[in-house]
């Protein structure tokens, strides 16, 4: 009974209670967007505190409308890491090319942003830490859903029930694997592993990338910030035919694949394999997309990496995480019953993902040629790129029509607001700044 005396009716008048695995990208912005329209939101996250890695990454086409949508993009804007050179480099180190990112950002130049992820986590964190419940240090340990709601038990022993349960925990997402299955059933392999990690900046470099390539092998030094930043991001990516499953969880393992792989490289690759050594915030994984023919089951959904993620190889992984946190919590504000919501969510996200994830031309990026004839035709095709003459061309992503948010309550003020380089104009991939 409500204090009035009268019934309450849950399917009107309470907020649906929604948990949230995952405090990245998708899952801050999925809170976001339910909060607006109305829902109870707890997010859960694996780790202590807010994970603030600086390793850089896209927000692009759609995404772009949906930071403006949610009043960041003046804040990515800010944030904006405004890259000066490209320089492309042969076995021995010496140069192949060395470009403008406006030479090769091509129609899309002036609109796609390249942040810190770290600066883009906090950002949408910002956004709703006073609006959400958050629980660190914590995960979800069962889900079951043979009552009204999802019954859920942490790790921690708390146990909670919810209306709806989203995964939003990553391309190795644990709520994918406790209702849909091994991530094998869904990892679709493209050929790559990278390692990406910190070290000194002994180079000079500054707002710029320097990338060596021999065929099946690429290395790049990313300094986001001016030549006194004392840290630049390493890259380290290869071709392997089958993905090395016994070093995916063991850090000294994909430290000796590393230095087995790259040993006897030029330019500075020596010192990177070293400095890998010694670095404490190693990301070591295969490049791979998660394909799966459904993204919900009963009342758990999935959103982002954890249903659809497109590799590193295309730049769009954060980018997809927006677009697609955007369009669930769209779908489940405008439709009360959740298995309406998430067909409705599956049904106009879809062939956006499939386009996006399709840019990977079946793992063979050009950016990352695995013969030496290929590596020299996307050399010369840079080296083109010099006197080619100016024009507008093809983004390289897809594009899709936003609806307008349907959780906007009428009358409740609009906090939005009007109003990265080496990967377009042929070059599929994103270069060593297109990491989720």
């Amino acid at each position: 009974m409500t204090p009035t005396g009268l019934p309450m009716d849950m399917t009107t008048t309470a907020k649906r209670r929604v948990l949230v695995s995952g405090a990245s990208i998708s899952g801050p912005a999925l809170a976001y967007w339910l909060h607006r329209s109305g829902f109870a939101v707890t997010v859960v996250e694996t780790a202590g505190a807010l994970r603030d890695g600086g390793y850089p990454i896209d927000v692009r086409g759609t995404a772009t409308e949906v930071a403006r949508r949610m009043g960041i993009l003046p804040q990515l804007q800010d944030t904006h890491i405004d890259l000066r050179r490209c320089t492309f480099l042969n076995a021995d180190g010496s140069e192949v090319v060395s470009l403008t990112p406006s030479a090769v950002a091509g129609g899309a130049e002036g609109h796609d942003l390249e942040v810190r992820r770290g600066d883009l986590a906090a950002i949408l964190y910002a956004m709703v830490r006073d609006d959400v419940e958050f629980l660190f240090g914590d995960s979800i340990d069962t889900l079951d859903q043979s009552g009204q709601g999802v019954d859920v038990t942490f790790r921690s022993g708390q146990r909670r029930t919810f209306d709806l349960v989203v995964g939003a925990d990553g391309m190795h997402s644990h709520t994918r694997e406790s209702l849909f299955g091994p991530e094998a059933r869904f990892h679709h392999y493209l050929g790559y592993c990278f390692a990406i990690f910190t070290m000194p900046n002994t180079f000079g470099l500054s707002r710029e990338v320097m990338m060596w390539n021999t065929p099946g092998k690429a290395a790049a030094l990313y300094a986001a910030g001016d030549n006194d930043n004392d840290e630049v991001h390493a890259f380290l990516t290869f071709h392997q035919p089958q993905p090395p499953f016994d070093a995916l969880r063991n850090p000294d393992a994909q430290r000796d694949l590393v230095a087995t792989t790259f040993a006897g490289a030029g330019w500075e690759v020596p010192g990177m394999v070293n400095a890998i050594r010694d670095a404490d915030d190693l990301f070591f994984d295969t490049a791979g997309q998660i394909r799966m023919p459904h993204w919900s089951n009963g009342r758990v959904a999935l959103v982002g990496d954890a249903a659809y993620a497109p590799s590193f190889l295309t730049g769009q992984g954060s980018s997809l995480a927006l677009v697609g946190a955007y369009m669930l919590a769209n779908a489940l504000a405008t439709n009360r019953d959740h298995t309406a919501a998430f067909a409705a969510y599956e049904r106009d996200v879809r062939e956006f993902v499939a386009m996006n994830q399709a840019l990977v031309d079946n793992g063979a990026a050009t950016l990352f040629p695995t013969t030496a004839r290929a590596l020299e035709q996307r050399n010369t095709m840079l080296r083109d790129l010099v006197t080619m003459p100016s024009t507008t061309a093809r983004p390289a992503h897809s594009a899709l029509a936003l609806p307008e948010f349907a959780g906007h309550r009428r009358g409740s003020r609009d906090r939005a607001t009007t109003g990265g380089p080496c990967r377009r104009r042929g070059l599929r991939g994103p270069g060593p700044s297109g990491r989720r």
